[in-house]
């Protein structure tokens, strides 16, 4: 059976109490990967996946997850500013329907916009140079997507 997909706020109930979850920035040649610690407080940079094929980026991330011990995932999706989605949010939904189909882990999907603009901003002003901005962008976006999920979840 598949697992679930919904909004996180909805996913949070299929959740045990306790758990890491796993955070992804889903790019088109990349996919930026975060986890929790088992309490959910903090997000932590994990790798930056390059993408190949879905199977072999599947199984990449399905092997992290178990490595972790997550109880789900974060997928950050891209709204656009005026809550519409586009192109890539559907791409995103596929992937989520397409990885939904390998793992019975509840899926949440979570608004990620400007996340990683806000990100870009961080390490500019931490002067990190283009060329390593570049190579940590989409971890640090899924940090930052999967941090803001945590956060939410302890408002709840």
């Amino acid at each position: 059976m598949p697992a679930p997909i919904a909004p996180l706020v909805e996913i949070a109930a299929q959740w045990p109490p306790r758990g890491a979850l796993i955070g992804l920035d889903l790019g088109t040649k990349t996919i930026g990967v975060a986890v929790s610690d088992p309490d959910r407080k903090l997000a932590t940079g994990v790798e930056t996946v390059a993408r190949k094929t879905f199977t072999a980026d599947a199984a990449r991330l399905l092997a992290l997850a178990a490595e972790r011990r997550v109880v789900g995932f974060v997928l950050g999706l891209p709204v656009n500013m005026d809550g519409s989605e586009g192109p890539r949010a559907q791409s995103t939904r596929a992937f989520a329907r397409n990885l939904a189909k390998l793992t019975e882990l509840p899926i949440a999907l979570w608004d990620e916009r400007l996340s990683t603009a806000a990100v870009e901003r961080e390490l500019i002003a931490s002067d990190v140079s283009r060329a390593k901005r570049a190579a940590v962008i989409d971890e640090h976006a899924a940090l930052f997507i999967l941090q803001g999920a945590l956060d939410r979840l302890a408002r709840l």
